[in-house]
């Protein structure tokens, strides 16, 4: 399942889940280049950085076009804002579907004709729980994930037969700066302390802590490899049971 020689490019790659999946790919063999919008970040990685915003079409063209052929593309960069669905203003709307579907899309229509050129690639979306149920006071951010798996289900079935294919990896709640701001949120709401916060949070968890990046890190290691090459157009779960209680 060797990615070596191959070209990652991570999304969001300068923290978080993004930053683990460089490390693990760049530790399994491939040149690995992490994108996004906070430069500090980006810089202290350790990894070859390009300064992209998914949400703009011409930011995301003049990345790609810095960083050149992509083997592996892993659309990773999300944001997540909380709100009761009837007073979640159109601006929370609009910049939920902006940063968790479009910039996959613009990614993805930027980056995989050239694999589609060269007959191998491979399309990734670092997506959510969030894609396959409903959260309470997320409906902006539960309707762009669950769009992006969409997205992800669609070009598997048109990329089939090119060499390229496209997967969602989907974690419950996991151990980054997001979820330490929804453990804030939690404690100022309810007056619970931190960890009265963390046991509601996972609560349906039956492992019952959170994700570490590394595990998702792992999944995206394996979808991105020459051994998944028939996996495709699927939702790759890692939420300690979650789902499956």
């Amino acid at each position: 399942m060797t990615v070596k020689a191959k070209k990652a490019l991570i999304t969001g790659g300068g923290s978080g889940i993004g930053l683990a999946v460089a490390h693990r790919l760049a530790h399994d063999g491939a040149e690995v280049i992490v994108a996004g919008r906070n430069e500090t970040r980006l810089k202290t990685s350790g990894f070859p950085y390009i300064l992209m915003d998914v949400t703009d079409q011409q930011s995301v063209t003049s990345a790609f076009a810095e960083a050149g052929p992509i083997d592996i593309l892993v659309s990773n960069a999300g944001s997540a804002a909380t709100a009761p669905a009837l007073k979640t203003d159109l601006d929370m709307w609009q910049n939920m579907l902006a940063v968790n579907l479009t910039g996959a899309f613009l990614c993805a229509q930027t980056a995989i004709p050239g694999m589609i050129e060269k007959g191998w690639g491979r399309f990734i979306v670092v997506a959510s729980t969030a894609s396959l149920k409903g959260y309470a006071y997320t409906a902006a951010y539960t309707a762009a994930k669950h769009g992006v798996l969409g997205l992800v289900k669609t070009l598997a079935i048109e990329l089939a037969r090119t060499g390229v294919t496209a997967n969602a990896v989907c974690p419950g709640f996991t151990e980054t700066e997001l979820v330490a701001g929804s453990l804030e949120t939690i404690m100022k709401k309810t007056g619970r302390s931190e960890k009265g916060a963390l046991k509601a949070l996972v609560r349906d968890n039956p492992m019952g802590r959170l994700v570490r990046p590394d595990e998702v890190a792992d999944a995206v290691a394996y979808l991105s490899g020459t051994g998944a090459a028939a996996t495709n157009g699927q939702a790759i779960i890692v939420d300690g049971g979650e789902l499956a209680s």
